[in-house]
């Protein structure tokens, strides 16, 4: 028999359980970085822990799981339970599954929640400043002169660089023969010297470059023009549609995290993106601080993950 008094403490309970649960995180909060330390994804999660931290309550502790282009500590935030578990994913996530042979085991759409974004990486086309080509319309001709004859350096086989070059032969017809090196900064003497025909890369790496006259830059690939290179087109401007690429990078959620965590650190997340001294932290680090808000980017964030699947079948690629 049920007495009154315990009646009425039961009836407390629905009262009771969403406070406890409201109690998050309750233990340390860990970002996983599927990338090796000292790099700027790392040290843009460990900024954002710095900025979590005294508002959780709780540390919050970024672990390196590098190695298969991000594969392996994408896999181990997908498969964390604990509800406390991020990822500081990037563009490439939306790239690496495509390129297997065999399935990642994971789902990146699927598996994970989008909490906001948190820089950008611009692309600009580039080649030697001796180089005859003076704008996108002279690339695509000098591409589509004989097939191979133009080559483009990329930072890596699979990487934003290089899928950027066979996202421009996609859309234009061209045949550039794609170059692949271990990093921009290895690529760029044999770009300075001529010895590869052009490249489409990161603004950090050629911009003192093209300031001091080495190399010229021929389009932005992305959906305006950059404050640093204001004379410098869009490839949409250029005539050439569909080459809007931005090397994103962003704080992304297991499914399983419960969603008052999910709600909490979005909002922390988007409080910091507003936070000037955190916006200028994350220009120090060669990016970009996001514009686009959460729901911005996860109604973007599976149209990328098909778009890069489409590139990569229509051009052939596989993990080398």
């Amino acid at each position: 028999m049920v007495t009154r008094r315990a009646a009425l403490s039961l009836s407390a309970l629905p009262l009771i359980r969403p406070a406890l649960a409201a109690e998050w995180p309750n233990r340390p909060v860990r970002i996983i970085v599927p990338f090796a330390a000292g790099g700027p994804a790392d040290g843009l999660a460990r900024m954002l822990g710095e900025v979590f931290a005294p508002k959780l309550g709780q540390p919050v502790v970024v672990e390196n799981r590098a190695g298969a282009g991000g594969i392996i500590g994408t896999a181990a935030a997908a498969a964390a339970t604990d509800g406390h578990t991020l990822l500081f994913g990037s563009i490439s996530m939306t790239i690496v599954p495509h390129l297997q042979q065999s399935p990642v085991g994971y789902d990146v759409v699927r598996d994970f929640l989008p909490l906001g974004l948190v820089a950008s990486t611009p692309f600009i086309a580039v080649v030697p400043a001796g180089s005859p080509i003076r704008n996108v319309a002279g690339l695509i001709a000098a591409a589509k002169a004989r097939k191979g004859a133009l080559t483009a350096a990329n930072s890596g086989y699979g990487t934003l660089s290089h899928l950027t070059a066979e996202l421009f032969n996609e859309r234009t017809g061209a045949e550039i023969e794609t170059v692949v090196y271990r990093g921009e900064g290895v690529l760029m003497p044999d770009l300075l010297g001529g010895n590869v025909g052009m490249g489409f890369l990161t603004l950090s790496s050629p911009l003192p470059h093209i300031r001091a006259g080495k190399l010229r830059a021929l389009a932005v690939a992305g959906p305006q023009r950059l404050a640093e290179l204001p004379d410098v087109p869009t490839f949409a401007e250029a005539g050439v549609r569909g080459m809007e690429v931005d090397g994103w990078q962003a704080l992304l959620a297991p499914r399983s995290t419960p969603p008052e965590g999910v709600e909490r650190v979005a909002s922390l997340l988007a409080e910091a993106m507003a936070d000037p001294s955190v916006r200028d932290r994350i220009a120090t680090f060669g990016a970009l601080p996001a514009t686009a808000d959460r729901a911005a980017f996860a109604r973007e964030f599976p149209d990328e993950f098909r778009r890069w699947g489409e590139v990569v079948k229509a051009r052939g690629l596989r993990a080398e």
